[in-house]
């Protein structure tokens, strides 16, 4: 088999991973349009209410709040369920950093809790075992392609009592049971970061249908005459035209994640955090894969670095809490021993290669297999 590129070979993808955001007349269109109607700079142009209307139509909820980044809108979505000192809030060991940042940044103790074997998603045994009586929120996360089963989750929430906030922030437009990522939860989350599936450079957004969530949000919104950490009209108006055709691209996402399930199936060590048979239809900011190191007979950093001299953007994944984080810091809330592997396996790759055409897929697959093929070469020689 063909050498690897980290051993000399031609690399399969020499031009590198694409660029996102990538080329895209529609955004050339609404600079222009910025820039010959004069609103770019303004502080209300329209913009953002006409981006808050297709959030609200798309995602079925009663409201919808713009701010400046996934970040500050989880930390919000904290604030207006009235969490602070005190409160307990559960979340995955196994998180995007940020979400256990922002429970301490309301003054509440993050209790961390396992995840389930398969997708490495938050385990709900888990959720259970941890609730106690200062337990005041969950911060629901789905992660890689993956998804937390949020009907079993919220029927658990509401016979125990802490209210949810969904992190749909790598997941914007995947279904789970008939409804958006992002609206089961008592608030949902969204992001605009630069590098997420609707890209504003920066910004995030609020979702709730709750009347008495939606004025505390706009309570904590709006201080002195000003909106807390707002989306710019500039950036709402960029945010739109990728909105209405997310459909279209998280479907040829899912496409070609199926078939670089089906492509990879035979590799020892490689597996997806999805399934190729799933439904209805999951979002992928990053694909998530179970990296088995023992089966696979290399180090995931070892792996990570030839698969990126052949082309590809692929990183570990997150750090688990409990391993980044002073104790002092958090409740253990369940056993880690998911979180452990996934701080040790994930692997992750970046979304935009999965908007190209299929043989894009084949030649991330051949990647694999040709690093598999030379695992012995590759762990003598890659330092």
């Amino acid at each position: 088999m063909t050498l690897p590129a980290i051993l000399g070979g031609t690399p399969l993808r020499p031009t590198g991973p694409p660029d996102w955001p990538g080329a895209d007349p529609e955004i050339w269109e609404v600079f222009d349009r910025a820039y010959r109607e004069g609103w770019w700079g303004k502080y209300q142009a329209g913009e953002s209410e006409r981006l808050q209307a297709w959030l609200r139509e798309y995602h079925s909820v009663e409201h919808v709040f713009l701010c400046g980044s996934g970040n500050y809108a989880v930390e919000l979505a904290l604030r207006s369920l009235n969490i602070g000192p005190g409160d307990e809030v559960i979340l995955s060991d196994y998180d995007y950093p940020g979400n256990f940042l922002s429970i301490h940044a309301v003054g509440a103790t993050p209790v961390l809790v396992d995840i389930e074997a398969r997708h490495w998603q938050l385990s709900l045994d888990s959720v259970q075992a941890a609730i106690g009586p200062a337990t005041k929120a969950i911060v629901a996360s789905h992660l890689h392609g993956g998804r937390v089963p949020m009907r079993e989750l919220m029927t658990l929430a509401r016979e125990r009592g802490p209210r949810v906030i969904e992190d749909a922030a790598q997941a914007t437009g995947a279904e789970i049971d008939g409804r958006r990522a992002g609206t089961w939860g008592d608030v949902g989350v969204l992001s605009f970061g630069g590098s997420k599936l609707l890209s504003a450079g920066r910004g995030g957004a609020l979702l709730t249908s709750d009347a008495a969530i939606a004025q505390q949000t706009r309570n904590h919104l709006l201080r002195a005459g000003n909106i807390v950490c707002p989306l710019t009209e500039l950036q709402a108006a960029l945010v739109l035209p990728q909105a209405r055709n997310l459909d279209a691209r998280n479907a040829q996402r899912w496409a070609n994640v199926r078939a670089f399930c089906t492509e990879i199936a035979d590799v020892p060590g490689v597996r997806p955090f999805v399934d190729a048979d799933e439904s209805p239809m999951p979002a992928f900011y990053k694909l998530g894969i179970q990296f088995d190191v023992s089966a696979f007979g290399l180090s995931r950093a070892k792996l990570i670095a030839a698969l990126r001299a052949e082309g590809f953007a692929i990183d570990e994944g997150f750090p688990a809490a409990h391993v980044a984080r002073s104790p002092k810091r958090y409740r253990q809330g369940s056993a880690l021993t998911e979180a452990d592997r996934a701080h040790a396996g994930c692997v992750q790759l970046h979304h935009p290669i999965l908007l190209e055409p299929p043989e894009a897929m084949r030649d991330l697959a051949e990647a694999w297999r040709r690093i598999y093929a030379h695992r012995d070469a590759l762990h003598r020689a890659v330092q």
